[in-house]
């Protein structure tokens, strides 16, 4: 079954993991000095909010899999909404391995698809061997690739 996904920046994380928490009425799932991550059944979503992007708010939307056929058939439905599809595979965000792509609505909202396949101890992979080098998947990092048409931000880079 799949979950919504949203991802905010936020600039006082102590402050925001306090009134998530009381909102939610669970404490976060994942919680580290820049990141906390909800993982809720009702509603069914996976919040995640971090100090690593530009202005506070919403930087993106998604939908987490729980399969790798689900994931097949999100990129499905994204191709068929006649938008270019940016297929990052697998990848290292937000202190987890997933397998990952991205689609930008006519207005420009960027949504990520993704199964996660494992935690991992730090926010990206690059950190791991270069705690000072940028990663391509994080926002504030340095910007990844991306195609013509895909109109995803530099900062919008993360789950």
């Amino acid at each position: 079954m799949k979950r919504f996904h949203v991802h905010a920046h936020v600039e006082d994380l102590q402050a925001s993991v306090a009134f998530y928490a009381k909102l939610f009425g669970a404490a976060p799932t994942r919680l580290e000095s820049d990141y906390a991550k909800w993982m809720l059944d009702d509603p069914r979503i996976n919040f995640a909010i971090s100090t690593r992007g530009g202005k506070p708010g919403v930087d993106h939307l998604g939908i987490q899999a729980d399969t790798a056929e689900e994931l097949a058939e999100l990129k499905a439905r994204a191709r068929a909404a006649d938008a270019p599809v940016l297929d990052e595979g697998a990848t290292t965000c937000c202190y987890a391995q997933s397998e990952k792509h991205w689609v930008t609505d006519p207005q420009g909202i960027a949504w990520e698809h993704f199964q996660t396949l494992a935690d991992i101890p730090t926010f990206s992979a690059s950190q791991a061997t270069a705690p000072q080098a940028a990663s391509a998947c994080c926002p504030g990092d340095a910007p990844r690739g991306k195609p013509v048409g895909i109109a995803v931000k530099p900062a919008s880079n993360c789950c």
